[in-house]
């Protein structure tokens, strides 16, 4: 794998995948979420690299790239500055981004403090931490499925988690829990879900919110007020793990932003249905650049 040298001279990992057309416009750079999950996950993103150039880092502490040696290198501030380094790396201008799940915050404190640098940005099912709102729809959305045959494992896993240590256990609970955050269980979801437990770093996600005070959260929701860029928010409307509201606040953080829930889908709607998500997304590429 090819690596940058980020700001503390760290050296960092990424993943290519070039554009099946041969395309030349500028890559997507593209985040995975978790927190604190190899980028792996992403896959092509169902095919999204059919036209476009996807470049995949791996943040600190996951996959090919090394621990952080500092613990604030795995907040979301500092990401944002890993992602500024990959940008100069590549010799980017503008470029356009897409993060998932968590990463959606990495991506937000990156707009706050490089708004010049990004020509459109994608979020894709993301919380809403930032905003200062836990939205109640992804509960909603759990229990509306309480008559599919996973839903009692998977209910008692949820209840388990929060107090479990050990990490064989929360590895065997995240696969029960697992088709919570998928719009049907079939063997391409099984499959994908399969390899969660082995991805997450308990290190890298321990430290994603750690030393972001309120004010320094709010400092960035008020810069994102000034991100000219156009945003989009992608959502499931039966994404049990973050629901579909976090993807409306966000977008309603910006002042071009808009939201699009995708029916049928869950939490990685490249997964349930790459057709659509593909189409979503290249769409809003697509789409005349802001002045």
């Amino acid at each position: 794998m090819p690596h940058y040298t980020s700001y503390d001279g760290t050296e960092l990992a990424y993943r290519v995948l070039e554009a099946r057309d041969g395309s030349a416009g500028p890559p997507l750079i593209c985040l995975a979420g978790g927190p604190g999950r190899s980028a792996a996950y992403l896959g092509d993103l169902g095919g999204l690299n059919a036209h476009h150039t996807l470049v995949i880092p791996d943040s600190r502490g996951t996959g090919d790239s090394p621990p952080a040696v500092d613990p604030s290198g795995y907040a979301f501030p500092g990401l944002a500055e890993d992602l500024e380094a990959l940008r100069r790396h590549l010799d980017l201008a503008r470029f356009p981004l897409l993060a998932h799940d968590a990463a959606a915050a990495t991506a937000q404190a990156y707009a706050a403090a490089h708004p010049e640098r990004l020509g459109r940005l994608i979020v894709v099912c993301p919380g809403a931490r930032l905003q200062g709102e836990l939205p109640e729809d992804a509960r909603e959305i759990f229990e509306s499925r309480a008559d599919e045959p996973w839903w009692q494992e998977a209910y008692a896993a949820v209840q388990l988690l929060p107090d479990t240590t050990d990490l064989a256990e929360v590895r065997r609970l995240l696969l029960q829990a697992a088709p919570m955050a998928y719009g049907r269980w079939e063997e391409p979801q099984r499959a994908h879900a399969e390899s969660e437990g082995e991805q997450l770093g308990p290190v890298p996600r321990a430290g994603f919110w750690q030393g972001v005070d309120e004010a320094g959260r709010r400092a960035v929701l008020a810069r994102l007020r000034e991100v000219p860029c156009p945003v989009l928010a992608i959502t499931g409307d039966r994404d049990a793990v973050t629901g579909m509201r976090a993807g409306e606040l966000v977008a309603e953080s910006f002042p071009d932003g808009q939201a699009r829930p995708l029916p049928g889908v869950g939490h990685y709607p490249w997964v349930d249905d790459p057709d659509l998500f593909r189409q979503v997304v290249e769409d809003f590429l697509a789409a005349r650049p802001a002045p």
